[in-house]
């Protein structure tokens, strides 16, 4: 039995020697640690029952364990090739520090340490630990492990010790190799980046932008570090910030740009720069810290490295890079690119001293060709007196400084609250802006510059838009503008606006060439206005002048109103109540009692006596001049309108307007003095801009305006605002108590115009002219008394037959006075037979027959009539009289 253990044993230890042998061999032909491992759990698992095994390094300055490598049967979520652990919490520590195996039959009973419990939970049951020395110095540990209790003997552990020994000098050889192999890649990495400095040297001597300089050093260093951006930041004193000034990389950005300014707290160059140390970030999603740092992850890119750039001791900015991978830049790449930064740094700054001092050449070049502009458009201002001719001036010169696809001047009105565009010049054919248009102050952008006294610049205007007249714009296809407002002593009085179909078209620079002409303009635009008023107002003297001499030259220049009848009284009675209102007056009566007679008397009664009376006779003027006469009208508002004519209300401003015949007004017309009488304002023909005016109306009628109302000729809303206080002046045949008076009034008249001395008048003449009824009324009688002052040869005047027709209501009865309180003429009747409307048509016939059809001229009907000859046509044409009949065959 002896003898067969003996023999046992010699065996087995024959098999160990030739383990070791074959261990070393292996040693000998394998230089990674993975397949040092396994071919030795190859060799050992013929004598020994490993079922696992691990390489263990000791790592001395952190003092713990790292796993080398494990055998490919052991699969751990746990234990793993580079796992760490404290040297304290293992097993394997205290082999390393006693230099002895450790042996353990049963991990079960034992878990003396942390990581004994994993074994157990991963089916480990025994295991021997043994020391991996090398010159004296435990660098590590082999460790075996069995799946059985007892797996090893203390005969194992001392075989596993000799197996340790030649490990270790396996180990540590490759250690050595790995080492010189990491040195010889450091050196070639160092090479490279000293031929990348040398490179990057050339560059900056042969670039002069710090565009052109970035690409050359990115091309250069990209072979050294990888990065997916790089760019230059350089430090703003004036503002306390950073602008990127050049971006280079493959990593596209919609943030980050050229001539991007940001803050200190956006961003780690602000830390770099005061520091002036690099910063490294490995792992963007885990440190970020800044605003940037979040739109970076946004963008795809993971870490960072950023180097100060340093001048003299001074920092200037920052050199910056960044990758999409986590963990791509070390202390190493930090080091070399502060290297790197100082050598750029030199360059940039001298760059950027280079780029001030042209750019300061360039300013001083665009101020001179500023005031040389300056002073042209001061030329072009003092040679022009219109509006249009002044901004498309000023627009040639404007153009060589600033581009642009239109411009505009606008003035604001205060009274209203527009703004109207005065001149407008450009290629931007439109439909809404022109000339003369006036828009509400709320829609348009102008408001705000003419109330804050703050030009405004639109870079993109399809997306900043506002207001409606932005909308327009963009639909013209406006994209930025830049709008400066002209100021005058202080006052803003409007705006000077550019426009361009290009975005991003204007800058800082332009804005203040803009307000530098406007104020130009400015002062200009208030001459010419100042210019206009005072020709308006001179124009508006002139025409009053020419009305009220005309009024001079009238046949009406009555001194006093003649007669003293019951009739008359009461009218009189009337005039003294109303006249010191400013109630609006409806005159009633037939043609020729004195109307207008009236309308003067009232008017100078009244506390607008110093201002003056215009008279209008509607029916004097053509239904398509009706409304110009009376409202005005602008510039261009139809064919032949060449230039702006004040109305007749617009002139009577502050007095009184005497519409006579307001019964033959147009439909439209009334509308538009409705609207005078209600809202006191108007807008000229061809205008949209109301003008106020204090005008009080007098109207006067012959017609019946309740059957005009029912027959749709007259708008019984206009009837109503005029008929306030109706006066009826009663025709000459309800007067007749002053027929003597007012016959004689105009012998007096006419004998002393015509240089005749007539005493007076027969009882016979005073009777003949008491019994006619006098269908013309008074201008009949002082008609007659003309001709018969004329006709006359003798102190005495005497009447012709043929002054007076025979007429069948020329008898006294048709004489009477009237001794009640006024009647409208419309509710009046005549007696006796026949009709107002037959004894007017007989007298006209009569006129007519006796000038052989003539209507105008000295001899005319209308002549003898006291009437206008518009007046006596349209009264032939109501009444079915033609001019033809009365004509000599």
């Amino acid at each position: 039995m002896n003898s067969a253990q003996t023999n046992a044993n010699v065996l087995a230890s024959a098999e160990r020697y030739r383990t070791l042998l074959e261990i070393n061999n292996v040693l000998i032909t394998n230089l990674t640690q993975d397949s040092l491992l396994n071919a030795i759990c190859e060799a050992l698992e013929r004598v020994l029952p490993v079922h696992r095994a691990a390489i263990i390094l000791y790592d001395p300055v952190r003092d713990t364990i790292r796993i080398l490598a494990l055998s490919p049967h052991w699969k751990s979520e746990y234990f793993k090739v580079g796992a760490e652990v404290s040297r304290a919490d293992s097993h394997s520590g205290w082999v390393i520090d006693h230099q002895r195996p450790l042996l353990c039959a049963d991990i079960e009973t034992a878990l003396d340490y942390p990581v004994e419990r994993r074994l157990l939970e991963e089916g480990m049951q025994s295991y021997c630990i043994v020391p991996l020395i090398l010159g004296g110095k435990s660098i590590g540990s082999l460790n075996v492990g069995s799946d059985v209790k007892g797996g090893f003997s203390e005969a194992d552990a001392e075989f596993l010790n000799e197996v340790g020994s030649q490990v270790a000098l396996a180990v540590g050889n490759m250690t050595s190799y790995q080492e010189i192999a990491t040195l010889n890649t450091r050196m070639e990495r160092t090479a490279e980046r000293y031929r990348t400095l040398l490179e990057i040297n050339n560059a900056i001597v042969t670039n002069l932008n710090q565009k052109a300089l970035l690409t050359a050093i990115s091309e250069a260093l990209q072979r050294v570090i990888p990065f997916n951006r790089a760019a230059f930041t350089l430090h703003v004193p004036k503002t306390d910030t950073f602008r990127f000034v050049a971006i280079e990389g493959t990593t596209a950005s919609s943030h980050f740009r050229p001539g991007l300014e940001f803050t200190r707290d956006e961003s780690i160059s602000a830390w770099v720069y005061d520091h002036q140390r690099p910063a490294l970030c490995r792992d963007l999603h885990n440190e970020q810290k800044y605003p940037n740092d979040r739109r970076l992850i946004e963008e795809g890119l993971n870490s960072y490295c950023v180097a100060p750039l340093i001048v003299g001791g001074k920092s200037i900015g920052t050199l910056n890079l960044a990758s999409e991978k986590p963990n791509q830049y070390s202390e190493a790449d930090a080091e070399f690119l502060c290297e790197l930064a100082s050598q750029v740094a030199l360059a940039v700054w001298n760059m950027t001293a280079y780029e001030e001092i042209a750019e300061l050449n360039d300013k001083v070049e665009c101020t001179a060709q500023r005031y040389r502009t300056l002073l042209e458009i001061n030329n072009a201002i003092v040679t022009h007196l219109t509006p249009e001719a002044l901004l498309h001036s000023v627009s040639d010169i404007l153009r060589r400084v600033v581009a642009y696809s239109g411009a505009a001047l606008t003035i604001y009105n205060p009274n209203t609250q527009t703004f109207r565009y005065l001149a407008m010049e450009g290629a931007v054919p439109s439909d809404h802006f022109r000339v003369g248009l006036e828009f509400d102050r709320k829609n348009t952008i102008s408001a705000w510059v003419f109330d804050h006294q703050r030009a405004v610049i639109r870079n993109d205007l399809e997306k900043e838009q506002q207001s409606p007249n932005d909308k327009r714009l963009v639909a013209m296809g406006i994209r930025s503008d830049c709008l400066v407002p002209l100021i005058v002593g202080g006052k803003s009085i409007g705006t000077l606006n550019v426009g361009s179909k290009k975005t991003n078209q204007y800058t800082d620079e332009d804005r203040e060439t803009l307000q530098e002409i406007a104020n130009q303009v400015a002062l200009a635009v208030a001459n010419m206005q100042s210019y206009e008023e005072i020709l308006e107002l001179k124009g508006r003297l002139e025409k009053e002048n020419v009305y009220l001499q005309e009024e001079i030259r009238s046949e009406h220049n009555f001194e006093e109103i003649i007669g003293n009848s019951p009739a008359l009284l009461a009218v009189l009675r009337k005039v003294e109540q109303v006249a010191p209102t400013d109630s609006t007056v409806l005159i009633y009566g037939e043609t020729g009692t004195g109307k207008e007679l009236i309308a003067r008397a009232i008017h100078d009664r009244s506390v607008r006596k110093n201002r003056p009376l215009l008279k209008v006779n509607c029916s004097a003027i053509s239904a398509g001049l009706v409304e110009s006469e009376l409202f005005g009208h602008v510039k261009g508002a139809f064919t032949g309108a060449f230039e702006r004519h004040v109305g007749r209300f617009e002139l009577a401003d502050g007095g009184t307007i005497f519409l006579d015949e307001i019964g033959e007004l147009p439909l439209g017309t009334q509308v538009k003095l409705l609207r005078v009488l209600q809202e006191r304002e108007f807008e000229p023909v061809g205008s949209n801009r109301p003008v106020r005016v204090d005008v009080r109306v007098i109207a006067a009628t012959n017609r019946n305006l309740q059957e005009s109302i029912r027959a749709g000729e007259f708008r019984s809303d206009l009837f109503y605002r005029l008929n306030v206080f109706p006066i009826d002046v009663p025709p000459l045949r309800e007067r007749g108590s002053d027929i003597p008076q007012l016959a004689m009034f105009f012998l007096a008249r006419f004998s002393k115009k015509f240089g005749k001395k007539i005493q007076g008048m027969p009882r016979a003449t005073v009777d003949r002219l008491m019994n006619y009824s006098w269908p013309g009324n008074i201008r009949e009688l002082q008609n007659v008394i003309e001709r018969a002052v004329i006709l006359s040869q003798s102190s005495v005047l005497d009447l012709e037959p043929d002054l007076i027709p025979a007429l069948p209501s020329a008898c006294p009865s048709g004489i009477t006075d009237r001794t009640s309180e006024s009647v409208n003429p419309v509710d009046s009747a005549l007696a006796p037979s026949p009709t107002l409307e037959e004894v007017e048509r007989g007298h006209i016939v009569a006129v007519l027959n006796q000038t052989r059809g003539v209507v105008e001229g000295t001899r005319g009907a209308a002549r003898i009539l006291g009437l206008h000859p518009n007046t006596l046509r349209h009264r032939m044409q109501k009444l079915g009289l033609k001019r033809t009949t009365y004509r000599e065959s």
